[in-house]
Parts: structure tokens; C-alpha cells; sequence
């Protein structure tokens, strides 16, 4: 997999992109500004854009605009974005522009090497990624009228897991239970929120946004 890595510290995109090549990745292009992470990303073509959300000049959302401008440009590019911080905001903005080859994390992740790594390949291939982190600080925003203050604690456990982009049968397997319970669960958790079968959108990630559109 080609990779394009923006992150304004020299230190952290040096190490990133250490740790990346270590496992066997091609980082073909490194960026410590948007502008020029896009100028790269046009003229290389990455399968994936590794992109900070802040970065100069003003280190604010610098990192999400760009994200949404390969986004619209470059469709053929994967992304997945890292924050220092939980911004539930930027999340929902991202992923309003579609789903597929795209995620979202937080920078406390790339310690859990395994797990980093996972969540790069996963994006790459066309899946997606939403930091856990983020789904637990909204999970407590829920109205009266709100379907999702329907679901179950364990319900609401298993939403959290498809966040991260597990399978049901990974999720069977970190909550002790069987792959059909699971099925069970996330059959009720579509009929709470109202997402019925469809050919084009995919109903797991819909779910998770759920969360965000609140």
C-alpha cells in the first residue's frame, strides 16, 4: 500500500513513517503542511492519506479541509485521519461526505501498534474506522425522542464495536457471546434506528452516525 503522511511535528511524521515502512508499507510522500500534503497526494496518487487535523497555518481544521478536498478530488485515495483530541464535530463533517475508505482515530492509538495498523489496512482496502473514543463521549447524548436511547446496554456496546469496524463475529468474540447472538443484536439495533435494507448505503456505518447527526 502506498502511503501519503501529513503531520506538521518532524518528529511523530518521522516516526510514523518509520513504523509504517517497518511493517511493510510504501510511504511515498510526506507533508508537514495541508498545502503541500495536497500538492503531494495530486501528484503521487497514495492509496491511502494519513492526515493530522491540525496543522499550520492556524492549527485548527486545516487537516479536516484538506481531508474533504482529497475527499472530492482524488475518490481513488483512502483516508484516515489522526486528532490529538475527542472532536465528535470534525467526525461527523468528515464522514457526512460518504463512508467508504475513510477513517477517523485518535493519536493514542498509534501506541497500540497492532491495532494502528489494523485500522490502516482496514481503510486502505476500502472499509472504515471510527475511534471507539468518540462513540463512548456521545453515547450519553441521548433525548427523549431519540431512538437510540431504545437500545440495550449491550445494544449499545455492540454499536460501539461496529464503530471500530469489527465483524460480527469479532464482535462475538471480544463480548464472550456467539456470532448469531450478535447477529441478533444488530438485527434490533437497524429496526430501533430505522434503517431498513438497502443496495447502496451501508447500514453499520449509518448506524454510527447516528450518533454523530445528534
Amino acid at each position: 500500500m502506498r502511503i501519503a503522511l501529513a503531520e506538521d511535528s518532524l518528529l511523530l511524521r518521522e516516526g510514523l513513517a518509520r513504523l509504517l515502512t517497518d511493517s511493510g508499507f510504501d510511504v511515498v510522500a510526506q507533508s508537514g503542511d495541508a498545502e503541500d500534503l495536497l500538492r503531494k497526494v495530486g501528484g503521487h496518487k497514495p492509496d491511502l492519506a494519513i492526515v493530522d487535523v491540525r496543522m499550520p497555518p492556524t492549527h485548527t481544521d486545516e487537516g479536516i479541509r484538506a481531508a474533504l478536498i482529497i475527499r472530492e478530488r482524488h475518490p481513488q485515495t483512502a483516508v484516515l485521519v489522526l486528532s490529538e483530541h475527542i472532536e465528535p464535530s470534525y467526525a461527523l463533517e468528515l464522514f457526512a461526505s460518504g463512508t467508504d475508505q475513510l477513517g477517523y482515530l485518535l493519536k493514542g492509538r498509534v501506541s497500540d501498534l497492532d491495532r494502528f495498523l489494523e485500522a490502516v489496512t482496514r481503510v486502505g482496502a476500502g472499509g472504515s474506522v471510527l475511534d471507539p473514543e468518540v462513540v463512548s463521549r456521545l453515547l450519553g447524548r441521548h433525548r427523549d425522542d431519540d431512538p437510540l436511547a431504545e437500545l440495550t446496554h449491550r445494544e449499545s456496546e455492540v454499536l460501539a464495536l461496529m464503530a471500530e469496524g469489527r465483524s460480527n463475529k469479532a464482535i462475538g468474540e471480544q463480548l464472550v457471546v456467539t456470532e448469531r447472538a450478535i447477529e441478533k443484536h444488530v438485527t434490533n439495533i437497524f429496526a430501533k434506528l430505522q434503517l431498513p435494507p438497502t443496495t447502496d448505503d451501508h447500514r453499520r456505518v449509518l448506524a454510527v452516525l447516528r450518533y454523530l447527526r445528534r
